[in-house]
């Protein structure tokens, strides 16, 4: 029988290429129209509202620690977080206060002295006359000091005036921030709206008890009165030689307390550590950014919010 004949592969006669493939149409995708895309859509624009409706807004308490009402801001509030002008104001207030000190013009110069020249087999020190005693060189006891302090030395630092209220604006700016006041480590209710406010009852409050006691009070029904207690248990002895020279402790920094009359005031809070009361005159980088840290947790009265309004 004859053989049959091998079938011929389709690539041989195409000349060994692979036969072309029709191109499948691909289907339009038709973005889904059901539930589950508003869904999705819905919570972005909530998310977008959200911040607005509260911000500068700011809760009124009560010296018993309720809401009474709710308040804008003034538009200071609202100025620009320039950090880097907090840090140079509140540099050049510390260098302003700044004592120059050194030692006298003749201090350890008050010797009678002579130098034997070269070639005598000792060292060229001057010595008093008549011993061998070296005097008034760095090295040698009762001598000067060889790099001393200069009490001329120029340590005022200048700035403008225009900058200094920028830097002032900008610390009170951020003192509606919950993140950078936590960041500076103060404690206080998670639900407190900051810079927290007190009525104005604060300022003629007459307390019954010991005046630091009632002070107590009304801070434990803000809620801020951790913080108070986290600056008594961080006092803690100075390391270096300021402890010697009148300085032994150190303090960490508490509320700052922003009132009209700070007369009744000071008798509620100054004994306490930390607590630092002023008045809106006295409001400056320094005390609401120390150290050049923006942030510090600050209590207003409502009758010193309304001064602020006129910045």
């Amino acid at each position: 029988m004859p053989k049959a004949e091998p079938e011929k592969d389709s690539d041989a006669e195409s000349g060994g290429r692979p036969a072309k493939r029709r191109a499948r149409a691909k289907k339009p995708v038709v973005p889904r129209k059901g539930p589950k895309a508003a869904k999705a859509a819905k919570p972005k624009e909530e998310k977008a509202k959200a911040p607005a409706l509260e911000r500068g807004r700011v809760h009124v308490y009560s010296l018993d620690g309720e809401v009474v009402k709710t308040v804008d801001l003034p538009s200071v509030f609202r100025s620009d977080l320039r950090t880097d002008l907090i840090r140079r104001a509140v540099t050049a207030a510390q260098a302003n206060r700044r004592q120059p000190y050194g030692p006298g013009r003749r201090s350890g110069m008050r010797h009678s002295v002579r130098w034997s020249g070269k070639g005598q087999g000792v060292s060229r020190v001057p010595r008093i006359r008549g011993t061998m005693i070296g005097a008034q060189a760095p090295g040698t006891k009762g001598g000067r000091r060889a790099h001393p302090p200069r009490p001329e030395r120029t340590w005022f630092q200048k700035i403008n005036d225009h900058e200094r209220r920028m830097a002032r604006n900008a610390a009170l700016a951020a003192l509606k921030e919950v993140s950078i006041v936590t960041a500076r480590g103060h404690r206080f209710k998670e639900e407190l709206s900051l810079p927290v406010i007190i009525e104005d009852g604060i300022e003629t409050l007459k307390p019954d008890e010991g005046a630091t006691q009632e002070g107590v009070k009304v801070l434990e029904r803000l809620g801020v009165f951790p913080d108070v207690e986290r600056a008594k248990e961080g006092r803690h002895v100075r390391a270096g030689r300021g402890k010697m020279r009148g300085r032994r402790y150190r303090q960490p920094i508490s509320l700052l307390v922003v009132v009209k009359d700070t007369t009744t005031v000071r008798r509620l809070f100054g004994n306490l550590p930390g607590i630092e009361v002023v008045s809106p005159a006295g409001l400056n980088a320094e005390r609401l950014a120390p150290g050049g840290d923006p942030g510090r947790l600050t209590v207003f009265s409502e009758g010193a919010l309304e001064v602020l309004r006129g910045w």
